[in-house]
């Protein structure tokens, strides 16, 4: 899939938050706290207590594989992701954005389509930085071709592929373990050559 394919595929966020069921009680009370925020002038904006952000589970397909990235501030192996910038309106566009300059991988592309893999709120401690927070994560999921041409951004962001069932294992956090399972289930459904 090139950028204009991924064009044709985009959706705001109320626009796929509009579409998405969740699979769990808790997913539906994130949810419906997110809807809100989703329909108000900048989601985005980094000064409200609960704003958006958009991320990736980046897989290659034919090694059941994931990648995760090493986060110093959470001090733990997650996916890909991050904050949108100012004028971005997509969350898909945030996420693949994210995605290419933490893994530098040049061919990423939405697997199987642009849709929601899961939505999360998460808690975010104080820093010296900015007070304690949450993030209303909207989770994709994006594949390679070319694992072997990821680099991280900074030498303190380590990145890793790991099997899908060892990720699994290896996650730490309850929302990143659903993600992998929700991709695991992808995985099972795609089969290696999609």
């Amino acid at each position: 899939m090139n950028d204009t394919d991924t064009s044709r595929e985009l959706r705001t966020a109320a626009e796929l938050l509009s579409a998405f069921r969740p699979r769990s009680e808790r997913e539906a009370a994130d949810l419906a706290r997110i809807v809100p925020l989703a329909a108000a002038g900048d989601p985005y904006a980094r000064e409200r207590p609960l704003h958006l952000t958009a991320s990736a589970l980046i897989v290659h397909p034919a090694g059941r594989e994931v990648l995760l990235r090493w986060h110093e501030r959470q001090q733990d192996w997650l996916q890909v992701g991050g904050h949108g910038d100012p004028g971005e309106e997509f969350p898909a566009q945030v996420a693949l954005r994210e995605a290419r300059e933490e893994s530098s991988l040049p061919d990423l592309a939405f697997w199987p389509t642009a849709r929601l893999l899961h939505v999360v709120v998460l808690p975010v401690p104080a820093s010296d930085r900015e007070p304690a927070h949450e993030h209303a994560d909207l989770r994709f999921v994006l594949a390679t071709r070319t694992p072997a041409e990821v680099r991280p951004e900074r030498p303190s962001a380590r990145v890793r592929w790991l099997p899908i069932e060892e990720a699994r294992e290896a996650a730490r956090g309850e929302a990143l373990r659903e993600s992998l399972a929700r991709v695991a289930e992808l995985l099972e459904n795609k089969g290696e050559g999609e």
